[in-house]
Order: C-alpha cells, then structure tokens, then sequence
C-alpha cells in the first residue's frame, strides 16, 4: 500500500473510532437518563408502599379472581456486589436474584372452560433485595390492582419457601398453588436420582406418580415417595429432599380441585415475566451490573411493561 493508501486507510480509521466513540457516549448518556428515570420510578414506587402500607392507596378495579404470581430471576452483576456470596457451582456468585412478582386478573373461560387471563391485565413489580422488602412491593401492587375489592385471590409460584412465606405474611386469605410443572419436574428429576438417568423405569415411575399429582391425589405421591429406599447417599437425600417439599406444600397441590375452581395451575406469566422484563434488557452477553443499577432499569421495564408510562409522567408533572 502507498503512502496515499495508507493516510487513507488511516484517516477513514479514524472517522470509524469517531463515529464509534459517539456511539458509545449516547449510549452511555442514554444508559444515565434510564437510570435516573428508573430512580425517579422507584420514589413513586416508594411513596405507593407507604400510602399502601397505611391503609390509604386506593384500588383501581375490581375483578372476580385476582392473581399474583412470584419468581426470582438471576443478574449478572459486577464482583463487588456478590462479594461473599457462595454460587451453585462456583466458589464467588456471578449473579443476584433479581425478585419479579407480577399482578393479573380473570374474568372469562376459554371454550373448553380453562381460565383467560384478562388482555392487558398484568403488571409488574421487581428489584433485587430481600423478600421482606419484596413483600410490601408486590402487597402494593396487589393493592392498587383491587386485592380489598377481589372476589377471590390467588398466589401462584414454585417451590421456594420465601414465596410463601410472603403469601401467609400479606395475602393470608388467599388461595396457594404450587406451579404444576415445577412439582412435577421435582418427580421428574427424583426419579432419575433414585433409577439413573437413561432407566425407562424412572420414567415410568415419574409417569405414574405425574399423574396422581395431577388428580390432585398428594397422599399417593407421598406413600409412593416413602417406599423408596434407595442404597445410594445422594438418592437417599435426594428423597428425603423430596417429601420435605411435598409434604410441606401438599395444600398448595389440590390441582383437580383447582382446576374444578377454573384457576390456573401454573406460572408461566411470571415465567415470562422474567425473561421479558429483566432477561431481555439485562442479561445480554457480557452485561454486569450494579445493584443499583439494575434495579433502576428494573423500575423502569416494569413500569413501561405495565402500562404505566403516561401515568408516570403525569405523576411526575404533577410533583
């Protein structure tokens, strides 16, 4: 290449890194006012749990079933935030779990009489902290969504105790189901624990017990659990794990009961939730995380996710 070429190249380099760099100044600016709105969010937020917690939000509507769904999710964050932090499978967490609870009603059946979730119904509440301050922020959108004014409530999640402990401390009058297909995968992975990974007998043994769970029949789930006995450590505890968790949330797994009631069984809206509001926009490859900035972004999906963007501004203009 000549010397002409050369400067060429060089220069058209140099626009490139240019135009580059401006590039990533917006989207750090951009990245900034997210951020701030987010904050801003979260004060509404703030001032919503107070009025709540006081007896003084207001509901929005009332409907016959209403349902709040929980789950936790986990976000890659920067080393410093999960200093001390053991992993699942590593020495130092990679992750926090971002807690994501979602709010939705039902009024009508489908034409082969299953539940339909109401269109546009469902709103999102989130953040990474403890459970105990999750609960008054998903207790506060369970408000405003209309829990006084429910004909029915009903608290859907998996397995994880803090789930429920936050159903039993803000919605104690509520109907509790176990996600279906999170208890039956439980079943799913005990068997092969106990049979090994590839034996058609775990599978049909999982089969069959699936399908006692899904007559709403516990007590034959938890006679077949205590018949086995597996000679193997890791089997043994798997097993006791097992009917610790079925036993404990036997009332919340009537599923031909609920079903009878025209109630979902499962939680795939916060499922969804969670790969929506947080996966889609936080963990893309090679993002980290602080805390605090991801939980303002979180704010801000949700909000936006939950049809409350005009509502905000108005708010916002309005304070």
């Amino acid at each position: 290449m000549g010397r002409v070429g050369a400067k060429e190249a060089f220069d058209e380099g140099r626009r490139d890194l240019k135009e580059l760099a401006g590039i990533v100044v917006k989207t750090k600016a951009v990245e900034r006012i997210s951020e701030a709105i987010g904050q801003q969010a979260e004060g509404v937020s703030q001032a919503e749990r107070h009025a709540a917690l006081s007896g003084k939000l207001a509901s929005v509507e009332a409907a016959p079933t209403l349902y709040i769904a929980i789950d936790g999710t986990g976000v890659p964050v920067v080393a410093r935030e999960s200093e001390g932090r053991k992993g699942k499978q590593t020495e130092r967490a990679k992750t926090r779990e971002a807690k994501l609870g979602c709010v939705f009603t039902q009024t009508l059946l489908d034409d082969q009489g299953r539940p339909r979730r109401n269109q546009y119904s469902t709103t999102y509440v989130g953040a990474i902290e403890t459970a105990e301050q999750f609960g008054p922020r998903i207790y506060t959108e369970a408000v405003r969504r209309g829990l006084k004014r429910a004909g029915r409530v009903v608290v859907v999640g998996d397995g994880a105790p803090w789930i429920w402990n936050l159903a039993d401390e803000h919605f104690h009058d509520a109907i509790q189901i176990i996600d279906l297909y999170h208890a039956r995968q439980h079943l799913i992975e005990l068997a092969k624990s106990v049979y090994g990974q590839a034996a058609t007998k775990a599978a049909d043994w999982a089969a069959g017990r699936s399908q006692q769970l899904d007559e709403g029949n516990i007590e034959a789930v938890l006679t077949a659990l205590g018949r086995l006995r597996p000679r193997d450590e890791a089997a043994q505890k798997a097993v006791h794990s097992a009917l610790h968790y079925f036993q404990s949330n036997a009332n919340r797994m009537h599923y031909a009961d609920f079903r009878s009631q025209s109630l979902f069984v499962g939680s795939g809206v916060v499922e969804a939730g969670c790969k929506t509001v947080i996966g889609h926009r936080l963990k893309q490859s090679g993002m980290q995380w602080t805390v605090r900035g991801a939980n303002d972004i979180i704010a801000l999906r949700c909000l936006q996710l939950s049809g409350r963007w005009e509502e905000f501004w108005e708010t916002r203009a309005a304070g």
